[in-house]
């Protein structure tokens, strides 16, 4: 009976090492800036709640895999969002908007199959951001990230971009900084950035910004 036993268990150890490790669908590294400040003192945020913070833009770019059974490697795709209060979920201040209202951003490289996988592959991601889409557009995307130094360069030809870099010494106000809202988007490897510029300048959203100089963006990678 003991060396039966023995002999199964081998037998399963040897079946188990012949499956394909589980590994995540896609991955790819993510950028994003808002309008109120990320990385902030709780009495700096408790002053923005409410007044800034509702605009926001979001960018993937694909290393590699699938979804929706399609190949993305190499592509990029953003997400662009308005709403009607500060965009807080989790962290120390949190508030929930009525309504959203979003741009999707599509790589301009992407083959029509690859065009409807990105806009499933955001839409599925950021699900409550994007239940109200006024626009799909196509444009050239490149997004660039620097996790050692902060800086994070994203372009979606004119009508939207990011420029980051890492926290100075200057960008410490008043010494009780930390990350007060979470991303957007489920990502790891989170890294708060300091916003040089956060512009969009498309349509389908009421209007255009530009906010400069704020604590306001977030490096990241997603695995999915």
């Amino acid at each position: 009976m003991t060396r039966s036993l023995s002999t199964l268990l081998v037998a399963v150890a040897v079946f188990s090492s012949c499956l394909p490790l589980s590994a995540a669908e896609i991955t790819g590294e993510y950028l994003e800036a808002r309008t109120c400040d990320v990385y902030t003192g709780p009495c700096f945020a408790n002053g923005e709640i409410g007044l800034t913070g509702r605009e926001a833009v979001m960018a993937w770019k694909v290393d590699t895999g699938k979804w929706a059974n399609v190949d993305l490697s190499g592509l990029c795709v953003a997400l662009v969002i308005r709403a009607d209060d500060t965009l807080g979920y989790g962290g120390t201040f949190t508030s929930n908007p009525k309504q959203i209202d979003s741009v999707i951003l599509v790589d301009s490289t992407a083959t029509d199959a690859q065009r409807d996988a990105l806009v499933r592959f955001v839409q599925d991601t950021a699900t409550g951001l994007t239940k109200s889409v006024r626009r799909i557009e196509r444009a050239p995307i490149s997004l660039e990230n620097d996790f050692v130094s902060g800086k994070g360069k994203f372009r979606a030809g004119q009508l939207a971009k990011i420029e980051t870099r890492g926290f100075k010494g200057g960008d410490c106000v008043c010494s009780n900084e930390s990350v007060i809202y979470s991303p957007l988007a489920p990502i790891e490897n989170v890294k708060a950035a300091y916003t040089v510029n956060m512009t969009f300048d498309g349509k389908g959203l009421g209007g255009t910004w530009t906010t400069i100089n704020k604590r306001s963006a977030f490096l990241g990678t997603f695995s999915r």
